[in-house]
């Protein structure tokens, strides 16, 4: 392995962590809500794990962007230079940082949507989904735009 390929390694590493930390986060503040919610009405439990999952996604968005770096890019950027192989792992930081916050922000969309099950006896749950696909937006987003800069280097 060339230093080009581990620093576009290391990039879709960074991708995938990104996704793995901040759905682990967001889906850690939705559940934590959920919690609160079920102790006042057991009800919401189907609610509550449609809202609690919602943040997952961003994992297989740094999944996807990592296989894509390893399957299509690692054997092409051998024999570029080490500017493609620094432009790799900046991608890869830029997914990373797309996915991290896009899940963590959603998670807390989640969990605010979460307390007001109760209290709206359930009917909040689409309003809530909604708002959190906006958020979802930015991880595809990320994802899109990884895909995008790595056909401008001519890697896909």
């Amino acid at each position: 392995m060339t230093v080009i390929q581990a620093l576009a390694t290391i990039g879709g590493a960074i991708a995938l962590i990104g996704g793995l930390v901040g759905s682990a986060v967001g889906i850690a503040m939705a559940a934590s809500a959920g919690l609160a919610t079920l102790s006042e009405d057991s009800s919401q439990l189907r609610n509550v794990i449609v809202l609690a999952s919602m943040p997952m996604t961003q994992s297989f968005y740094g999944l996807i962007i990592l296989i894509i770096i390893l399957t299509v890019v690692f054997p092409k950027v051998a024999a570029a230079g080490i500017g493609v192989g620094i432009g790799v792992l900046t991608i890869g930081i830029m997914a990373g940082f797309a996915e991290i916050f896009s899940a963590m922000y959603q998670g807390s969309v989640c969990a605010s949507g979460i307390a007001l099950l109760p209290k709206t006896k359930g009917r909040i749950l689409t309003a809530s989904m909604m708002l959190a696909v906006f958020v979802e937006l930015i991880g595809v987003l990320g994802l899109v735009f990884t895909i995008m800069a790595l056909s401008i280097l001519k890697l896909m």
